[in-house]
């Protein structure tokens, strides 16, 4: 009986933090989300409401990670139950990183939008950014169903994430030589894509934590990267 106990409320302890994490996820998806779409309809209001609400998912995350330690020192779980909890822990912390480059997206698209008075619209953002979207809600997804071979195929899309990036960097080095009055524009628009593509490759290390808790091992494979040509012009911003 009371082993039976002790088991049930562990799986209590778990179902609690895969809720604060579907919270924590929901709200960093939807960040990233509502920072595209200000940055698309111009609307500094929803940048302002982006911006004051990533105080909201660092507390969200502040207490999964405090209640994961305390679940760990109470209940002392091992092997496929600890592998859990500390899976749950990182992509918690991840997430809560996604929605600093969300963030990030909002505060470079009030500047274009304050200070621009052309729209810099981008087809290749809009793509880049609708596939990452695709990709975070659905590597979500992956891990509320602990399917490992979804996680991997949101894996493999980060190659074509990438690709976009390149095609975008190139583009906007393009339009910012032969028009000197894009300069300040295209340059927040790099930095935004930038952020897109950290988001893919933070989606990307989600997918990974998902087949490690899954297989009790890493994927063997290196993960897939295409042309790295603008990683060491922008930085990891």
């Amino acid at each position: 009986m009371a082993s039976g106990h002790i088991v049930a409320s562990f799986d209590d302890d778990l179902a609690e933090l895969n809720k604060m994490l579907a919270r924590l996820g929901g709200l960093a998806e939807k960040q990233f989300a509502d920072a595209i779409d200000a940055l698309e309809r111009r609307d500094i209001q929803n940048i302002d409401e982006i911006i004051a609400r990533d105080a909201e998912l660092d507390e969200m995350e502040f207490d999964l990670n405090e209640r994961g330690i305390e679940i760990i020192a109470l209940r002392a779980p091992v092997a496929q139950d600890l592998r859990r909890v500390i899976v749950t822990l990182k992509v918690a912390s991840v997430l809560e990183r996604i929605g600093d480059y969300a963030k990030n997206v909002a505060k470079r698209s009030r500047v274009i939008i304050e200070h621009e008075n052309n729209k810099s619209d981008n087809v290749s953002l809009a793509r880049m950014a609708a596939l990452v979207q695709q990709m975070l809600n659905q590597v979500l997804d992956a891990y509320v169903s602990g399917d490992a071979d979804l996680a991997m195929d949101v894996r493999d899309r980060d190659m074509e994430v990438d690709r976009l990036h390149t095609s975008l960097f190139r583009e906007m080095l393009a339009r910012m030589s032969e028009n000197p009055e894009q300069v300040s524009a295209s340059s927040h628009l790099l930095f935004i894509a930038k952020n897109i593509e950290r988001i893919g490759d933070h989606t990307t290390g989600i997918a990974e934590q998902i087949f490690f808790l899954r297989n009790g091992q890493f994927p063997s494979d290196e993960r897939p990267k295409a042309d790295k040509s603008s990683v060491s012009a922008l930085g990891r911003n």
